[in-house]
């Protein structure tokens, strides 16, 4: 259907009286002292939170849930974009103009893109999770398979669609201000648009309806819960449906700017969006590193006790690597699977003093849990 580069030449090897190592427009000196001081900013802080929550899966085991291992194939794309790409994006900012030339730049495109690609998938698995979670009863335990399934396929996924610049349909070249690379928006081929086109449809469109599917009906399976009974077990459910849904605003709202501005550039009349003007849109898309750590340790009950007894803020009486604790739970159950201590699928009302959220009781491992009223 596309025909691709069959010229036999290496398209990570072409000439470089084709390759410039800054664009024809750049930023002033200051302006590169700006965009290096908050590149710096997200890829230190970025790999810090990221570098959390990966010590707080392995110290915590009751965070090895099976939803939970969404949320950590996100940290570990946040993470890898951190340090295979945003540092080298920070040094060619600090230097004012692009380091690595035309095979770092492919690299750096290729990489930024597939990481940022394995978090949407992964998002898009985490609603659909969430929606089944709500909808579909199951008596059965934790299932580990379909989630680790869901990494993998987030990975291949990604894969499919950022290759084909690096064998010839379509490229990687310079963006902005000439100090990162990604997809090469302004080529004005067939192949490049047809690329484009295939791109936005099944990284960006679909999987961005299937979240709204999925979280409409969430929605509205949580306000049935609030009907039921409007207590503590109504605003379990709202928080955590929020806290998801709030992953999902973010990363929206941190790519969306970029993915209008690359159509704009794709499709518009020559010089349209300027490359300076392109700069904010890429630290906004580069700013989701930092900000979805965040909504995990603040927004999750169990990321976020678990953070405090990380860090020591609170001691919690432990005998056996158990809390000892009394707890009382008044559960109620909406067509949903028993089994989940970290999203909404049950809603849990408090009655008296709850174990530690960082621990898992004894009578839970042995014992399957009791629908009470």
């Amino acid at each position: 259907m596309f025909s691709m580069n069959t010229s036999g030449e290496d398209p990570l090897t072409f000439p470089y009286d084709e390759w410039r190592d800054s664009p024809v427009e750049t930023l002033s000196r200051s302006g590169f002292i700006a965009l290096s001081v908050v590149l710096g900013f997200i890829m230190t802080f970025g790999f810090l939170n990221n570098s959390i929550v990966l010590v707080l899966f392995c110290k915590f085991k009751t965070l090895r849930t099976p939803v939970n291992f969404l949320l950590l194939n996100i940290s570990v794309s946040d993470m890898l974009v951190c340090v295979f790409g945003t540092s080298l994006s920070f040094a060619s900012s600090v230097r004012g103009r692009w380091l690595l030339g035309r095979r770092g730049c492919m690299w750096y495109g290729f990489i930024n893109s597939c990481f940022g690609i394995v978090s949407l998938i992964s998002l898009v698995v985490l609603s659909y999770d969430r929606y089944r979670t709500l909808t579909v009863y199951h008596k059965h335990g934790p299932d580990y398979r379909k989630p680790l399934l869901a990494v993998g396929g987030s990975w291949l996924y990604s894969l499919i669609w950022t290759v084909p610049p690096l064998l010839g349909w379509s490229s990687y070249g310079l963006e902005g201000a000439g100090t990162s690379c990604s997809v090469s928006w302004t080529q004005r081929t067939a192949q490049s648009h047809a690329y484009i086109i295939c791109l936005f449809i099944f990284c960006l469109g679909i999987p961005v309806l299937i979240m709204v599917y999925c979280y409409g009906r969430l929605l509205y399976a949580v306000k049935q819960v609030g009907k039921i009974r409007k207590t503590a077990a109504r605003k379990r459910e709202y928080h955590v449906l929020f806290m998801v849904i709030a992953t999902v605003v973010c990363y929206l709202l941190c790519w969306m700017p970029y993915g209008i501005v690359a159509m704009m550039a794709t499709f518009g009349r020559a010089g349209i969006i300027s490359p300076v003007a392109s700069v904010v849109p890429s630290l906004l898309a580069k700013s989701s590193t930092v900000i979805n750590p965040l909504i995990y340790i603040l927004m999750n009950k169990q990321f976020y006790n678990c953070f405090r007894l990380l860090f020591c803020c609170r001691k919690v009486s432990v005998q056996n690597g158990h809390s000892i604790m009394p707890s009382k739970t008044t559960v109620i159950q909406l067509h949903r699977r028993v089994y989940s201590n970290t999203v909404a699928c049950t809603a849990h009302i408090s009655t008296g003093i709850h174990n530690h959220e960082c621990s898992t009781p004894l009578t839970e491992r042995t014992n399957p849990p009791q629908v009470t009223t």
